[in-house]
């Protein structure tokens, strides 16, 4: 049992730690995505006349150009705090359902159908715990742009913002939009979790690639382009909901819930408005998805543990 608990620990630790390399090298493409998704918004709530659509690439640009260099990592710390927490949760509680509950089969292999519930479930629970955090990453990101707008400074610290959140809408106010959230997360995790383990054990078995980094980077980019697939839709939905202004009791006052955020935004902006930040979306998880895989998988082996 102590060291069933120092494996997990160390599983723990290490996915945590990895998912911050991953999340400080693609943060940019985070933040643009972010902006791109609000920008239709901004438009279709009496704005259009003040607002210049631009592509991912102009966004960041403009960003550069109006905020600085450094406001493109502006909302980093809310992240990377998010991902001690749900990267480390998710990670272990897919191992624990793979290993213990779910099963493999007698040959070793995780039948998909169950790697997906596993995915399904740990993307879920992981999400939920760390959906604050969330929260007041998505607030941060929309600063810059704010203040462009001339509007006040909304958020100026992670603590600060919590603090904030709390006097407004109280202790469930940090849940804010958290189903939208755990939908997305969801969604993300299935493609992410399942297709990165079904596709490397199906590398390992049918080739002869061993369990190298040529093989983790395959079965990444398998998995970043599942999951970017899977999960935009619910992205936008979730941007939109969390990052909308509200009332003193915590209710927005754009949406009512996810559901009528997802009948507004088809019906003002179109069906593929739901792909609105896919390039972006897609452009960052291959990347993050490489990255954190690569260094995990890497991080593993030093540490003693066995491969994912």
């Amino acid at each position: 049992m102590h060291e069933e608990l120092k494996i997990i620990a160390i599983n723990y630790a290490t996915s945590a730690a990895s998912a911050t390399v991953a999340e400080t090298a693609t943060f940019p493409l985070d933040l643009t995505k972010t902006r791109l998704q609000i920008q239709g918004e901004f438009a279709s709530n009496g704005h259009a006349a003040t607002v210049t659509k631009r592509g991912m690439v102009r966004i960041a640009v403009g960003i550069v150009q109006e905020e600085g260099f450094t406001k493109l990592w502006q909302g980093l710390s809310p992240a990377v705090y998010r991902h001690l927490i749900y990267t480390g949760v998710r990670m272990g509680v897919y191992e624990q359902l793979r290993d213990k509950v779910l099963g493999r089969n007698s040959d070793g292999s995780f039948p998909t159908w169950k790697a997906a519930i596993a995915g399904l479930s740990a993307g879920s629970f992981g999400q939920f715990v760390s959906s604050p955090m969330d929260l007041i990453k998505v607030q941060m990101q929309m600063e810059g742009r704010r203040q462009m707008e001339g509007k006040a400074p909304r958020v100026q610290s992670v603590w600060l913002a919590l603090q904030s959140t709390i006097k407004a809408g109280g202790f469930r106010g940090l849940w804010a939009g958290w189903v939208p959230n755990v939908q997305r997360a969801a969604l993300v995790n299935m493609g992410d979790l399942a297709t990165y383990d079904t596709a490397k054990h199906a590398i390992l078995k049918n080739t002869s690639i061993p369990d190298n980094w040529i093989c983790h980077t395959l079965a990444s980019v398998c998995s970043g382009f599942v999951a970017a697939t899977l999960g935009t839709p619910a992205d936008v939905i979730k941007t939109r909901v969390m990052n909308q202004p509200r009332d003193k009791c915590g209710k927005g006052l754009f949406y009512k819930s996810s559901i009528d955020c997802l009948v507004q935004t088809i019906q003002k902006e179109g069906f593929f408005s739901l792909y609105k930040g896919f390039v972006p979306i897609w452009s960052r998880m291959a990347p993050w998805s490489l990255t954190f895989w690569l260094t995990w998988e890497e991080i593993r082996k030093l540490c003693g543990s066995t491969s994912f």
